[in-house]
C-alpha cells in the first residue's frame, strides 16, 4: 500500500467507505446518507485524498466489515491500523474496544477501569466519538452505566449504534426517549 487512497463499498447498513495508507487502514466512514455526502466527509477528514481500487489486503478489510455488517460473526482484529497521530489516551481505549466481541458490549466505566479508573469514563466517551476507525474499532460496542446506548457520532447516532448493536444479536437495555 502506497500514498493515501479511499473506497466506497456496499454494506447491509449503507454505502461506507475505508481510507488507508501505506502502513494500514487510516479511516472508516460509515453511511452519510448519500455516496457524494460519505465521500465529502471522507475527504474533510482525511484531506483531498484519492478514490482508488482497494489493495488485496484493503479488500480483505471491506470483505470482513460487509460480513460483520451482515450478522456474521467477524472480530476485525486481524485489520492491521495506522493511527499515527491519534493520542495515545485514544490509542489505549480503541485497543481495549477491539477485543469486544460481536454480540457483546462493555461500559465507558468498564473501558476507563482498565485505563486507570472510572473517573475516565468522559475521556473514554471523548475518544470514542473521535473513533476515525469505527467498525473496526466497535465503539458501537460500548454503552453507557446501566446498559443505555450513550452517544454515537456516527450520521443517525443512537438509531445507528442500535442497529449495528441488532445486526450482531447485542442486548441493549434502551426505551427510545424523546430525542432518539
Amino acid at each position: 500500500m502506497t500514498g493515501r487512497h479511499f473506497a466506497i463499498f456496499d454494506t447491509a447498513i449503507g454505502r461506507c467507505g475505508i481510507v488507508w495508507g501505506a502502513r494500514g487502514i487510516n479511516g472508516v466512514q460509515l453511511p452519510m446518507g448519500s455516496e457524494d455526502k460519505t465521500r465529502t466527509r471522507i475527504r474533510q477528514s482525511h484531506g483531498d485524498i484519492a478514490e482508488a481500487p482497494p489493495p488485496a489486503e484493503v479488500q480483505r478489510a471491506i470483505d470482513g466489515i460487509v460480513e460483520l455488517l451482515a450478522g456474521k460473526p467477524n472480530d476485525l482484529t486481524d485489520i492491521v491500523l495506522d493511527l499515527d497521530g491519534v493520542p495515545e489516551f485514544n490509542r489505549g481505549v480503541y485497543d481495549i474496544a477491539r477485543t469486544i466481541p460481536p454480540g457483546k458490549t462493555m461500559t465507558y466505566g468498564d473501558i476507563a477501569r482498565r485505563l486507570g479508573g472510572v473517573e475516565l469514563s468522559r475521556d473514554v466517551g471523548q475518544a470514542l466519538g473521535r473513533n476515525p476507525c469505527p467498525v473496526v474499532v466497535p465503539c458501537h460496542r460500548v454503552l453507557a452505566a446501566g446498559g443505555k446506548p450513550g452517544g454515537f457520532s456516527a450520521n443517525g447516532g443512537v438509531v445507528t449504534k442500535l442497529k449495528m448493536l441488532a445486526i450482531e444479536g447485542a442486548v441493549v437495555n434502551h426505551t427510545p426517549s424523546l430525542f432518539d
